[in-house]
């Protein structure tokens, strides 16, 4: 049974992720968490709000391991967490009084190498774009200034480069979880330069206008 931390973001493995917990149940969560092993998961909820429930939520998610955290009040916590692998959730159980699941580690299916240079290409792409808009637009301009700075995936295996690839773009949630549940490194690269293609097409339209 894993301890469940339903987010609106995409945590992926290798990623960090800064917590502040204060509502009571997550409080006593985090007790039991850090009383423990100190991991729990995180799943992106893809509709509706996880307070109150109703939610719907992703199957795929990643286990995440607290490496530090500081109480900051009366059952108040200040976390930071990093993302240690993927999970499924095979069934969601009842609260108690915080989500809990049955989950299983969900490793990468062995593939062919990921296509580096089309994905470099798009990011150089992407890069030059955000640049010529950054001229008119400050949040364009701090894009460009980030893809500007060099990447290196030599010395990682495929599967952790092709994370650290995700990380290192500029995507939305719903992009971020398609690269989390790609069965491998490659097809997961893939994704990233289809979701780079549509970023390029949409700011190229937007610099148009």
């Amino acid at each position: 049974m894993t301890a469940m931390f339903p987010l609106g973001s995409v945590l992926l493995p290798g990623e960090q992720l800064p917590l502040r917990v204060f509502e009571p149940r997550y409080a006593t969560m985090f007790d039991e968490v850090l009383a423990g092993d100190s991991t729990f998961g995180v799943v992106l909820i893809e509709r509706g709000s996880e307070v109150g429930g109703g939610d719907t939520r992703s199957a795929v998610g990643t286990l995440a391991r607290v490496d530090d955290w500081t109480p900051t009040g009366p059952r108040r916590h200040s976390l930071l967490c990093v993302g240690v692998h993927r999970i499924v959730v095979d069934e969601w159980l009842p609260d108690k009084p915080y989500p809990n699941a049955r989950t299983r580690r969900l490793p990468d299916t062995p593939g062919e190498d990921p296509d580096w240079t089309a994905l470099m290409e798009r990011r150089a792409q992407l890069q030059l774009l955000c640049g010529q808009g950054g001229r008119r637009d400050r949040d364009l301009r701090r894009t460009a200034s980030w893809l500007a700075e060099p990447v290196d995936y030599s010395g990682l295996d495929s599967t952790e480069a092709s994370f650290r690839a995700t990380s290192d773009l500029p995507l939305g949630a719903a992009d971020r979880q398609r690269a989390l549940t790609a069965p491998d490194a490659a097809s997961r690269v893939d994704d990233l330069v289809s979701a780079v293609d549509d970023l390029i097409a949409a700011l190229r339209f937007r610099l148009q206008a």
